[in-house]
């Protein structure tokens, strides 16, 4: 079982720290929200992965692997919700007012980033296929398979919240350089573009 957990811990920390849509998600939270935003969207991202490994471990997830149809329904979903997050994105970034001075805005809430970092991950189809071909080839032989899943998957999130704190901690450290309003608006035309992205990488997954 320690051989098993540490070669899915070693495999779990590279699938963790390759830059993607969860990181995005945190920085863009931090940025605009400040350190508590982005720790909160960094939980909703861990409570989706809890979600999905659950599901995965009680054999839900096998459904997505399984139909086309159950998949194709979700990745859609994921990629509206994931276009609109990067249009609103680009929206902000280019509202200013007639005086030319620029429009302050609105701080984001924890329980929005909260939200968002849990929708985002529970609509993303690829997580749940990613437990349910990862985790049982990490299971021993003889082990329970529900509690195995659950203890492989804690590990997965106990790295992914360490990943979010040092994230939080360096986005937080320069947000105020990154809150300066022609770095901000950059900073929401990247992301804006970036959610756009993976939402249009997301409608086309095969």
């Amino acid at each position: 079982m320690l051989t098993a957990c540490l070669a899915f811990a070693a495999v779990a920390a590279l699938v963790t720290i390759t830059p993607g849509l969860d990181t995005m998600l945190v920085l863009r939270a931090t940025v605009t929200g400040g350190r508590r935003a982005g720790w909160l969207a960094g939980t909703g991202v861990t409570a989706g992965c809890l979600l999905w490994a659950v599901a995965s471990a009680a054999g839900l997830t096998a459904l997505l692997a399984a139909s086309r149809l159950a998949f194709d329904v979700l990745r859609v979903a994921g990629a509206c919700y994931l276009l609109w997050l990067g249009a609103r994105a680009l929206w902000t970034a280019r509202r200013r007012p007639s005086g030319g001075a620029d429009v302050p805005e609105p701080r984001l809430t924890g329980p929005a980033a909260l939200r968002t970092g849990l929708v985002t991950n529970l609509l993303n189809p690829k997580i749940g296929v990613f437990y349910v071909s990862l985790l049982p080839q990490f299971v021993p032989d003889g082990a329970p398979v529900f509690g195995t899943s659950l203890l492989l998957a804690a590990i997965h999130t106990g790295e992914g919240l360490l990943w979010f704190a040092l994230l939080v901690g360096a986005a937080g450290t320069a947000r105020r350089a990154l809150s300066r309003p022609a770095v901000k608006r950059r900073v929401q035309q990247v992301t804006g573009l970036a959610f756009i992205a993976f939402g249009l990488r997301l409608a086309t997954e095969r």
